[in-house]
């Protein structure tokens, strides 16, 4: 089963929504143009890393954003890994992933699990209960944010449940985009599945970010790279790859869980 994917690694405007949905609104254009079946779009494209004016630019439980990714998968019959927004809800804010299919249901919602504190996210935030884990055209899937990367047993968990493809959604500093690269490969290798990953580029006030955004197969080899210039990135992917690497290497069938 094949699908071909686009990964927009835009830069995104510091504090001003109404500019990065129009800036999405374009890209969403390109990738339609491609021939795209699935966007992914990058960490918190709505607001950037604003986080001291998060509770005038969070979007209450994320309404507005979901609203304006589901009109745009129903407009062009595309899904949506809809990166990250700025959500306000009930528990507090959130840095929350969007999922939404082709008829503009949406079919996931995950708050970041893991607050970096380099970025100050746990002075401003709080953290997801959701668990990983959905199914996309019933396909099981996953969906992490950027930090979420580093942390190797919550990813592993939803490998143990099926997961085929792992997205990430990323606002990765420049500074360590080697260590980036080297965590999707080394996720994608120990669970034998796909790693879409998607990264923004360009500066805010604080930090400046690498781009790179990587497609990487369940063996661990890169399908295709972004740079880091504002781009669209894009990949066609075999889902029957994942059983195939999955059937030559057993890693689940010989996982000593007695000892682990």
């Amino acid at each position: 089963m094949k699908k071909k994917v686009a990964l927009i690694q835009m830069d995104i405007a510091y504090g001003d929504p109404k500019v990065n949905f129009a800036r999405v609104n374009k890209w969403v254009m390109d990738a339609v143009q491609s021939g795209a079946h699935m966007i992914i779009l990058p960490e918190l494209w709505d607001t950037g890393y604003d986080l001291e004016r998060f509770d005038v630019l969070a979007d209450k439980d994320a309404h507005a954003t979901t609203e304006f990714l589901s009109d745009l998968a129903k407009q062009h019959n595309v899904i949506f890994i809809g990166g990250s927004v700025a959500e306000n809800s009930r528990d507090g804010k959130k840095n929350t992933m969007l999922v939404i299919d082709q008829n503009g249901k949406l079919v996931h919602k995950y708050s970041k699990l893991h607050l970096f504190q380099l970025m100050d996210e746990h002075l401003h935030l709080v953290e997801g209960e959701d668990e990983a884990d959905f199914e996309l055209e019933e396909v099981p899937s996953a969906g992490f944010i950027c930090y979420d990367i580093r942390f190797p047993e919550w990813m592993r968990k939803s490998a143990v449940n099926g997961a085929k493809v792992m997205y990430v959604v990323a606002e990765w500093p420049k500074p360590r985009i080697d260590h980036w690269k080297t965590l999707l490969q080394a996720r994608a290798i120990e669970n034998q599945c796909y790693i879409i990953a998607c990264n923004r580029v360009g500066a805010d006030p604080k930090n400046e970010f690498g781009g790179m955004s990587l497609v990487v197969d369940p063996w661990g080899e890169i399908v295709t790279e972004g740079g880091d210039d504002e781009k669209m990135v894009l990949a066609e992917i075999d889902l029957d790859k994942v059983d195939e690497v999955r059937g030559k290497i057993p890693v689940f069938r010989d996982r000593r869980e007695d000892r682990y």
